[in-house]
């Protein structure tokens, strides 16, 4: 038996022999770290608008007290603040549906900005109380919006066997604009220019990433709307919103596992620098560093359970990392500082552990989904409800409680709440995996294979 000649040559015109160049196209850093590429510059610009509006987490309470009002009147403020921002994130998701995510987050950050422009030029300058409730109040309809509509967008684009990731990479962006750069922009800004100062550099930031996130980011699905043009009925989508939390209970059980994730921290942010700059005697700057270590951690740990959730497992990483390491966190923020008499390293260790439990919950939005995966964008609003919800909710337990049962009384209510999460999210089945796609054939085995043929 003969062997076969050498193979010669191929004339120009026939298909070329497979080089390293035709393999596989070479992934960039941002897809190896699991941020999808193409939202880049919605992360970006997610980023920035956070930093605007996380500059006054730290102050605006103590800053607003100074203006006159009692303790009581400030929680009053975040709490309306609050109700808006739960209506924001409530209506993110179904009008994102209807409209499209860009469109949504335009809105939201023009609301922000108007909003604004009359806290800072009418109702702080003329002291009322009531313009303050009323412009800062409607403000907080913004950021949800902005932000909210953002990751309708990541999970309508997102590949779903990456969207642990691709969420940790949303709510590192978040988190590190709110509250971290912006506490730190803060420590720094408030004594140089002052409070009132600091809050109109907020301004330029905002303006600013919303500006990247709305020009510069072109990835199509979520310029257009996201429902078929037959059923952008904005009322039936947020009617549908509604419905969903009781006609799948497990998407309500779900909504509450959210309005429970953030609770304790939008109620820290407002009662705790009272605590410690008051009872504890921190100063002020100390207190805004805790709360960057808090949110700092807050940014690993995000990262590193989004992709625990996809490697591991979303339900455990929410049940573990999130509510139990939460309710440890908020116990140890209280008792930790005033056992060991104000030492701040044993209370940064706190900070970051209460920082690190906020981001056990990353992997929820796909375990909601998952209950429901044609209606997502209702999904999400029942989802970002629950998170717009505790904003409000968070003040409004310690404005209820501080009086009757004290700042410790308060962190064990929100202890309590962690725990209780934990306990729904066992009513939550993991995710179907997504299947892998077949592997395609090489090259030269495909041609032999239609040379059989």
């Amino acid at each position: 038996m003969s062997q076969a000649p050498a193979t010669a040559p191929r004339p120009p015109t026939a298909d070329p022999l497979p080089t390293e160049a035709a393999g596989p196209p070479r992934r960039s850093r941002l897809d190896r770290a699991g941020l999808p590429r193409p939202l880049f510059w919605g992360y970006a610009g997610l980023v920035l608008f956070m930093t605007g509006d996380g500059i006054e987490t730290g102050y605006l309470s103590p800053y607003l007290a100074g203006l006159g009002f009692s303790q009581g009147d400030v929680g009053a403020i975040f709490t309306v603040y609050g109700a808006a921002a739960a209506l924001g994130a409530f209506l993110a998701g179904a009008l994102a549906d209807a409209w499209g995510p860009r469109r949504v987050m335009a809105i939201g950050a023009a609301f922000w900005a108007g909003c604004h422009i009359l806290l800072l030029t009418a109702a702080i300058p003329l002291g009322s109380y009531p313009l303050i409730m009323a412009s800062y109040g409607v403000r907080g309809l913004g950021y949800p919006l902005f932000a909210y509509g953002f990751l309708v967008w990541i999970m309508a684009a997102a590949s779903q066997r990456g969207i642990g990731r691709a969420l940790g990479w949303f709510w590192f962006s978040f988190t590190l604009g709110l509250p971290t750069l912006g506490s730190l922009l803060a420590s720094a800004l408030v004594p140089a220019v002052g409070g009132y100062g600091t809050l109109w550099i907020s301004l330029v930031l905002v303006l600013t990433g919303s500006v990247l996130a709305l020009v510069l980011l072109t990835e199509p699905t979520g310029r257009s709307p996201l429902l078929p043009a037959d059923r952008r009925d904005v009322r039936a989508a947020l009617r549908g919103s509604v419905t969903i939390l009781f006609s799948r209970p497990r998407i309500g059980a779900g909504a509450v596992v959210r309005l429970i994730n953030t609770t304790s921290q939008f109620g820290i942010w407002v009662f705790m620098p009272f605590y410690f700059t008051g009872t504890l005697g921190f100063a002020l700057s100390q207190w805004l560093r805790l709360l960057t270590v808090m949110m700092g951690a807050n940014l690993v740990f995000v990262l590193l359970f989004g992709a625990l959730g996809d490697r591991w497992s979303k339900r455990g990483t929410v049940i573990w990392c999130g509510g139990v390491l939460s309710a440890a966190g908020c116990l140890a923020l209280y008792y930790l500082p005033a056992a060991t008499d104000r030492n701040f390293l044993v209370a940064s260790l706190a900070a970051a552990l209460f920082g690190a439990g906020l981001a056990g919950y990353v992997p929820l939005p796909p375990l909601m989904t998952a209950q429901a995966p044609g209606r997502k964008g209702q999904v999400m609003s029942a989802y970002s409800l629950g998170a717009g919800a505790s904003v409000a909710l968070g003040p409004l337990l310690g404005t209820l409680f501080v009086g009757p049962l004290g700042v410790e009384g308060v962190m064990w209510i929100y202890a309590g709440l962690h725990v209780l999460s934990g306990l729904l999210v066992r009513f939550l089945p993991e995710p179907e995996p997504e299947p892998k796609p077949e592997p395609e054939p090489e090259p030269e085995l495909a041609r032999a294979g239609a040379r059989g043929r």
